[in-house]
């Protein structure tokens, strides 16, 4: 008679200590060799034509585009175009409160709190108007204080 060793179970029960690793650990196997739901892609030389999606001729005819969608068009436009010509050299962004260091940011100064905001009112991001962190934490609150005091607009209106 042979006797049979018993085998130390595996997996999270056992008290395995290293976790499961790869980008669908603990999940269900995928993959040809894992048997998912889906059944197996047939190779693409054996694929259809694809011939049975409709042609952009086939389309029904679509509504007008509102003004908003013109606006984001043009801009879809004008960013391929600007694409297009990617050889040029773009100049870095230079902090312009690290490169004068005489230049305060202060709620008094509006003038200069002004070049940091949209027409709209809105602040302008670091990465569009070049400001370092450093500076731009304080530029923040300082068109924050401005805004309280009435001497910068919340909104486009208030100009």
């Amino acid at each position: 008679m042979s006797e049979e060793t018993p085998t130390p179970p595996s997996g999270p029960a056992a008290g395995n200590a290293t976790p499961p690793s790869g980008p669908r650990a603990g999940g269900p196997p995928s993959g040809p060799a894992g048997g998912g739901d889906r059944p197996p892609r047939p190779p693409r030389e054996d694929r259809p034509d694809r011939g049975d999606r409709p042609d952009r001729g086939d389309r029904p005819p679509r509504a007008p585009l509102t003004v908003k969608g013109r606006l984001r068009a043009a801009a879809r436009k004008k960013a391929r175009k600007s694409a297009k010509k990617k050889g040029m050299f773009q100049r870095r962004k230079v902090c312009r409160f690290c490169a004068d260091k005489n230049l305060s940011i202060s709620y008094k100064d509006v003038k200069t709190l002004r070049l940091f905001i949209t027409e709209t009112g809105k602040m302008t991001p670091r990465r569009i108007s070049g400001t370092c962190a450093k500076h731009q934490r304080p530029l923040a609150l300082e068109i924050k204080r401005a805004r309280q005091l009435a001497m910068l607009p919340y909104a486009p209106s208030h100009f």
